[in-house]
């Protein structure tokens, strides 16, 4: 029986977390390794919820029956090595908070696309007479949903392979897997097949329907080798043509760029009508959604130069998707923290569509290294205000500047938000001296 538990990390998904137990009348220590932000310390003491920062207290960690993990610490970090040897139970936010709700859920994972199907599916659902949450790692931690004083009845999670890492005896009623590829591979051991095993899990705690990219090779040897229980709609993500209603007669249309945006509204249209919505709830609903922050969002243009905000964009497969929507000439701001990238997947793309490469970051030379040959103005900066105006130096009229970094943001910002931002105030900073 779950009496007492300790939960580790004090960001979104561990208070929320820490929240949720005391509300359920559990006995909740939270133990940070870090500082914890001011606005969760405040949350924490408000609630006088006991907390530690800045070091794990081991023998107080012991007393707990359970230990609730946050996504951000990974397998390897020291603490849960102790604990793992001891055989703790070890278990995520997401398998915690499922302890405390009996209604449905939609799940939502992909090394790319999660956030804007995750996004898109809310939204398409939102104006139903079900009452819909949303949360996981789009920004409200699951846990914290479960603490709104009404109950949901449905809630769509989009899930990060790190939230997958402990589930137990989480399920999920509708889930899809947009794609794996290579990503995180820090956090597994750089063993891709670890990393895919992680968004396995989805398929194998899913009741219901399971919606599949049927172009993607390792999911589909993964459905062979261990089928799951439920039924399983695979689409295509080369030809999506889940924009046409369902006699074919009619085509769906979307605010948002690239054909890999095309396939994750394919995926959220399959998932509102499974949840029973008629095509002309679907078809209205969708023209009224916009592209989600900080993925291939237009931000300015200024002298015909148009600024695309695709922060976060953090892996290749990420990149390839946005130089496939870009049909003029881009210059191209990259770099950041490495996370295992092989960049020769993308080399035709960025031969063919970019002119100049900014790199923005601490240690640009793997970037230099894989590009030196096809780009023949490389430039590097540690500050987006450089970064933004080295860029608007380089373009002419009709260019596009290209925020899409391949990697993640914490050599120079707080993460991928924090990158996205600091671009946009740079190119707001350049239309005001342009204006």
């Amino acid at each position: 029986m779950m009496r007492s538990i300790t939960v580790l990390g004090g960001g979104e998904s561990g208070v929320g977390a820490a929240l949720l137990a005391q509300k359920k009348g559990l006995e909740v220590f939270v133990s940070d390794y870090g500082e914890i932000e001011e606005k969760y310390r405040k949350e924490l003491e408000n609630h006088n919820i006991p907390f530690e920062e800045k070091g794990h207290t081991l023998d107080k960690i012991e007393t707990t029956n359970v230990i609730v993990k946050s996504p951000g610490i990974p397998d390897k970090a020291p603490v849960i090595q102790y604990f793992r040897l001891r055989q703790k139970r070890i278990i995520s936010e997401i398998e915690f908070a499922s302890k405390f709700y009996d209604g449905q859920i939609i799940a939502i994972t992909g090394s790319n696309g999660k956030t804007t199907t995750t996004s898109l599916t809310y939204h398409l659902l939102s104006q139903s007479d079900k009452r819909i949450g949303l949360g996981g790692n789009i920004g409200t931690s699951f846990a914290r949903l479960l603490l709104e004083e009404h109950r949901y009845d449905w809630v769509v999670l989009e899930l990060s392979s790190f939230q997958l890492d402990d589930i137990d005896s989480f399920e999920s009623d509708i889930s899809s897997i947009l794609n794996i590829t290579p990503d995180h591979l820090d956090r597994y051991d750089y063993d891709f097949k670890k990393y895919g095993q992680a968004k396995w899990r989805l398929a194998e705690s899913t009741k219901n329907h399971l919606i599949l990219n049927q172009d993607d090779d390792l999911l589909k040897r993964f459905a062979v080798k261990n089928p799951p229980k439920a039924e399983m709609h695979w689409l295509s993500s080369i030809k999506p043509n889940a924009l046409l209603s369902k006699d074919s007669k009619e085509v769906f249309e979307i605010n948002l760029k690239g054909r890999h945006n095309t396939f994750n509204a394919s995926v959220a249209i399959k998932i509102a009508r499974l949840f029973g919505l008629n095509d002309a709830k679907i078809k209205a609903r969708l023209k009224s959604f916009q592209a989600i922050e900080h993925r291939l969002e237009t931000v300015a243009k200024i002298n015909g130069i148009e600024f695309i905000n695709d922060s976060k964009a953090t892996n290749i497969d990420a990149v390839k998707y946005a130089l496939e929507a870009m049909d003029v000439p881009v210059v191209w701001i990259a770099g950041g923290t490495d996370k295992g990238n092989e960049y020769d997947s993308i080399l035709p793309l960025v031969k063919s569509k970019v002119k100049s490469l900014v790199c923005l970051c601490k240690d640009d030379s793997k970037l230099r290294s894989a590009f030196e040959n096809d780009i023949s103005d490389i430039i590097s900066k540690h500050s987006m205000q450089e970064a933004v105006s080295i860029a608007f130096e380089r373009a002419v009229r009709g260019d596009v500047v290209l925020l899409s970094p391949a990697c993640a943001s914490f050599d120079l910002f707080k993460n991928y938000a924090h990158r996205g931002e600091e671009f946009k105030k740079s190119v707001f900073n350049l239309l005001s001296g342009s204006n």
